[in-house]
Parts: C-alpha cells; sequence; structure tokens
C-alpha cells in the first residue's frame, strides 16, 4: 500500500497546559489574511486576525495572542510601530513576533529586530517555512514561559525565606531580652561598696554571663562565664547556669549550702566548679563547655576567694591605679571529668576594685590582627582608673571598638567590677 507524503505544513499542532495556540494576523490584505489564517487554522491554532496595526492593538488588549504575523507594509500604522507598541502593552506576557516583508536588505531586516521583531518571513509565504518559522517560535516560547515560572518559583522562595528570616530575626530580638533579663540589675551599692555588670553579645544572643548573688551573712557571689561557640544553643546553656548560680532561689544555687539554721552559706568555690563540672558531664547533652570565674566576697573585710576554669585571670586594680592580673588557669568545665580546681586568693582595700572579663575583651583583635591581651587590658584600665560604675565599662567599649576600628566585636564582651570602699564607708 502507498501511504501519501506527508509534509511539515500539514503535520497538526498537539497541545499541553500554557503551549502557545493563540495567533494574531495583522495585514491590510484580506485575502492574504485568509490564506493565513487558513493554514494556520488547519495547524490547530485559535487565530485573530485585524486589518491595520490600530485594530491588532484593540485586540491584544483583551487578548494576549502567543504568536503575532504582521505585514512590514500597512497604510497608517506600519508593521514596525505596530511591533514597537505591541512589545509595550504585553510586558508581562512575551509575544513571538514574525514580520512579513518583500525586504530582503541587511538593514531592513536590522530595522525589524531593533524595532522587537522576533523573525522575518519573506513574501510571497511559503506553508511549510512559515509552519516551521512558527514551530521555532513556539519552542522559544516554551522556553521562556518555563523560564518565567522558575524565576516566579525562585521569587516566591526567596519570599518565603525573607518571611521566616523576619520571623526568626523577631525571636531572636525576643530571646535577646529574656537573655538580657538574666542580670535585671546592672548596678547595686551593698555598703561598702559597689557591683557593676556589663553583657553585650557579638550577635543577637551570645554565650557569655555575668552576675552576682547574696552568699549569707555580709558575703557576696560574684561569677563571670563564657559558654564556647555562639547563637542560640550558647545562650540556652547560659540560661540553664544562670539557674544554677540563682540569686532569686538559694535553694537552687549549686554554690550555697544551707544550714542549720535555714540560713545559706558559701561552699568552697573549687568544689562549685567541680560540682558544675559533673553537671554538665552527667546531666546536659551537649558539646558546649564554658570557662568561669566563680568569687566568694566578704563585703566588710574585702577578703575574696576565688577558682578558676579556663577564664581570663581577674584583674585587680589597686587605689593607686596600679593593676594586677594573676590565678591559676585551670580547665575549662565540661571538657572531661575528675579534673580539680584550684582556690586562690584576693584581699581588697577600700578603693580598690576587682574586675572580672570575658576573653572577649582580652582577645579582641585589632584590623591588623594583633589581640589587646592582658598588657593592653592593663593600660587601658590605667588610662579609666578615674571611671566608675557603668561607666567604667561604658568607657572601655569605647575604647575596644577605637583599637578593633569598629564597634562590631567578632565575640561577646562582658564583664564585672566590684569596688570595694570599706567598711567605714558602710552607711
Amino acid at each position: 500500500m502507498n501511504v501519501p507524503a506527508q509534509t511539515i505544513a500539514d503535520t497538526p499542532v498537539s497541545f499541553e497546559p500554557d503551549v502557545p495556540h493563540r495567533v494574531l494576523i495583522v495585514d491590510d490584505s484580506r485575502l492574504q489574511r485568509r490564506i493565513l489564517s487558513s493554514s494556520v487554522k488547519r495547524w490547530g491554532f485559535e487565530v485573530y486576525e485585524a486589518a491595520s496595526g490600530e485594530e491588532a492593538l484593540d485586540i491584544c488588549k483583551t487578548v494576549s495572542p502567543d504568536l503575532v504575523l504582521s505585514d512590514w507594509m500597512m497604510p497608517g500604522m506600519n508593521g514596525l510601530e505596530f511591533c514597537d507598541a505591541f512589545r509595550k502593552i504585553t510586558l508581562d506576557r512575551y509575544g513571538y513576533f514574525i514580520l512579513l516583508t518583500s525586504k530582503s536588505e541587511k538593514n531592513e531586516v536590522a530595522m525589524g529586530l531593533e524595532a522587537g521583531a522576533d523573525d522575518f518571513l519573506t513574501k510571497p509565504v511559503d506553508s511549510n517555512e512559515l509552519r516551521a518559522r512558527i514551530a521555532a517560535g513556539e519552542r522559544i516560547l516554551r522556553m521562556q514561559r518555563e523560564l518565567t515560572e522558575k524565576n516566579r518559583l525562585i521569587t516566591d522562595t526567596l519570599d518565603e525565606l525573607q518571611r521566616l528570616y523576619d520571623s526568626l530575626d523577631n525571636d531572636l530580638l525576643e530571646a535577646k531580652k529574656l537573655q538580657q533579663s538574666l542580670i535585671p540589675e546592672r548596678h547595686k551599692s551593698f555598703g561598702t561598696g559597689d557591683v557593676s555588670l556589663m553583657l553585650r553579645s557579638s550577635g543577637h544572643v551570645g554565650g557569655d554571663l555575668v552576675g552576682f548573688f547574696p552568699a549569707g551573712e555580709g558575703r557576696l557571689g560574684l561569677y563571670s562565664l563564657d559558654v564556647s561557640g555562639h547563637g542560640i544553643s550558647s545562650a540556652l546553656m547560659t540560661a540553664r547556669l544562670a539557674g544554677y548560680l540563682s540569686a532569686s532561689a538559694p535553694d537552687q544555687n549549686v554554690a550555697l549550702a544551707k544550714r542549720e539554721d535555714d540560713t545559706y552559706g558559701f561552699l568552697p568555690p573549687e568544689q562549685v566548679i567541680e560540682l558544675l563540672n559533673d553537671l554538665v558531664l552527667d546531666e546536659m547533652e551537649t558539646e558546649h563547655y564554658f570557662t568561669l570565674l566563680l568569687a566568694d566576697l566578704d563585703l566588710t573585710t574585702g577578703h575574696i576567694r576565688m577558682a578558676q576554669a579556663g577564664h581570663p585571670h581577674p584583674a585587680i586594680q589597686r587605689a593607686d591605679g596600679s593593676i594586677e592580673q594573676d590565678g591559676p588557669g585551670g580547665f575549662p568545665v565540661g571538657l572531661m571529668s575528675g579534673i580539680s580546681f584550684t582556690q586562690f586568693e584576693a584581699q581588697l582595700h577600700p578603693g580598690d576594685r576587682i574586675i572580672l572579663l570575658s576573653d572577649g575583651v582580652t582577645e579582641c583583635p585589632a584590623a591588623d590582627g594583633t589581640m589587646l591581651e592582658e598588657a593592653g587590658l592593663a593600660d587601658m584600665l590605667t588610662d579609666l582608673a578615674d571611671a566608675k560604675g557603668p561607666a567604667l565599662f561604658e568607657a572601655m567599649i569605647w575604647r575596644l571598638a577605637e583599637f578593633a576600628g569598629g564597634d562590631t566585636f567578632p565575640d561577646d564582651v562582658s564583664g564585672l567590677v566590684f569596688e570595694y570602699h570599706g567598711a567605714d564607708q558602710a552607711q
């Protein structure tokens, strides 16, 4: 059996959702429109006809054609002018524009491309060539619309990520408020001396914490700790540690022991740190560890007993401005079991003060990478000998920003200062 050959022009179009299928034919010749329309309809397209560029623009306001076949030479608005106008009113949905012309010089083709035409067909139009050019336009429109859809998905995804970021940012701002609430009193006077606190996280929340708590008659507990890492997990651990050193719930404070008369006394600081080390290793499922300096201060005599777990040395500034920085160092808490810690002591005299700082101060880098270190801290405290209480920390932050070349620090910065006035100054 002989099967008749089938030309490209005889091949119908099969449509999928959003596949280009609306064709607008623009030609002032009614006969030419009928010839083109007959072929295009046979291929399965939905066809619209216009006798002029003006009429075609009116159609485009209600129908978005996927492909346009437009004659170049028409009275009134010619094909180039219509193409330019068509591009301006169809910005949200691209249409493939084929210009029908008897012109074939390169400069004429360049004019058409500049006006926005995608392709050209020379009149009289060959049916097979027309079908091939329309098929090429279909492929381009499919790719263009796939790209548009992908861009839309990307935009929607970015919008959703922005909403999630805004929500997370709001949550972190609330978390920052909660963390700052862990030290409700930034300055308090005890008659024989004053304590001041400073907490500044490198991000919304951080792993530093400073605080104080009553430790029995005439005694005050002081601490400065720094949890490894940054961010939410570190902040959560500082919140839990704040409970272990609570000022409002002495029965939950691991540094205090209840006596027979129902009062509380300060346990040896080295024993408290050993207890905390066991608690972290046995009860907390975390990879975090922390450094700590814990001090038991006699408010009357100014005597201090302390224990240090990998935290920077305490800085004692004497009344004459001289600086002492010393301590046994020790391992951080939560690194390994069976570690013992060493108690050491210091004596404050009227006019002296003790300053506990996190390593965000001594390890603050300058622009060239050099760190402040203990020598730089000593120089800074010497220069700020006359600054007292909260003013000391304000001036210290200003000086630290000057050293670092900006007020954004790579690590959390925290501090505690106790300024001893002496028993004679008690009200």
